[in-house]
């Protein structure tokens, strides 16, 4: 009887160390489960944070993009703030695509980026301000040209129209002839001469002309050229003998200088044929002062 009741009681210590021992196990078991659960919970948690905090970082660097494709002229401040800002963007990158992040490490790129985001937003409304400051000076610029490009036309028109009113003038005050004769004479021994009328007893061609009143002519000298065509429509003249006249370059058959007092003076010129007479119809054509004078002709038969 007594040894049954010795082995009921080692059955029962036994029986009570087994129940603590499963106790122990099962807080253990139950301490590591809800631990690795707070980790877990702990591990999406940061992970959620990076993800978030890298968004925030893409879209800081898209706004300074859009500010780059903007082609806006930066001054020497602007440029040296974007590169900073950019530089940070940089290193938060980096900080972020590390496996695990401290809890300093996390609130320091917390803080970074609302730093940058800040910075971000001031330094566009610095690009908007300068943009339209920008605009505004291409609006006075291309304003300006505009003024310019009238002001130069109108400085042309008023060139062309001086120097179309240089050319009336002009023209009004060269010397035109008037009364233009023109006369066969034979030459005589004692030096006199008699007008003839054949081409074979012509020795010279005497033109006399005066002068149309013109207060506007200088009263100088001026120089008197005539060119001479021969009944074949030959002009007589040697080459190197050359003047300007209604803006052209022309020969001459002969020049004589007068002196011009508007006074109705009456003026000769004797030509001398080079060539021998011919029958037929000599043209003449006077010039000064870069225009045509007058003209004339003559038949010798």
């Amino acid at each position: 009887m007594q040894q049954e009741e010795t082995v009921k009681k080692s059955d029962r210590t036994k029986i009570y160390f087994l129940s603590v021992a499963i106790i122990a196990l099962l807080g253990t078991n139950a301490y590591f489960f809800f631990k690795d659960k707070q980790e877990s919970k702990k591990f999406i948690t940061v992970n959620t944070e990076k993800d978030k905090l890298e968004l925030d970082v893409e879209k800081i660097e898209v706004e300074l993009d859009k500010i780059t494709a903007s082609n806006v002229i930066l001054n020497e401040q602007l440029a040296d703030e974007q590169e900073l800002a950019r530089n940070k963007i940089k290193e938060l990158k980096a900080l972020l695509q590390k496996h695990k992040l401290t809890k300093g490490e996390l609130d320091k790129a917390k803080e970074e980026i609302a730093e940058l985001t800040e910075f971000v937003r001031n330094y566009t409304i610095q690009i908007t301000s300068l943009q339209k400051e920008n605009g505004y000076l291409r609006s006075e610029r291309d304003s300006l040209q505009k003024s310019i490009n009238i002001a130069t036309e109108k400085a042309d028109e008023l060139e062309q129209r001086n120097a179309n009113l240089n050319k009336r003038v002009k023209a009004a005050a060269a010397l035109k002839a008037s009364n233009i004769t023109v006369e066969a004479h034979r030459l005589k021994g004692n030096g006199k001469s008699s007008i003839v009328f054949k081409a074979s007893t012509t020795d010279i061609l005497r033109i006399k002309f005066n002068i149309v009143n013109n207060d506007l002519a200088a009263k100088d000298y001026h120089n008197i050229y005539m060119r001479v065509i021969d009944p074949a429509g030959n002009l007589i003249a040697k080459n190197d003998d050359i003047f300007t006249a209604n803006d052209q370059e022309l020969q001459y058959s002969q020049q004589i200088t007068i002196n011009f007092k508007n006074d109705d003076t009456y003026y000769n010129m004797d030509w001398v044929n080079p060539n021998p007479f011919i029958k037929g119809v000599y043209s003449l054509v006077l010039y000064a002062n870069g225009y045509t004078m007058g003209r004339s002709s003559i038949e010798l038969k």
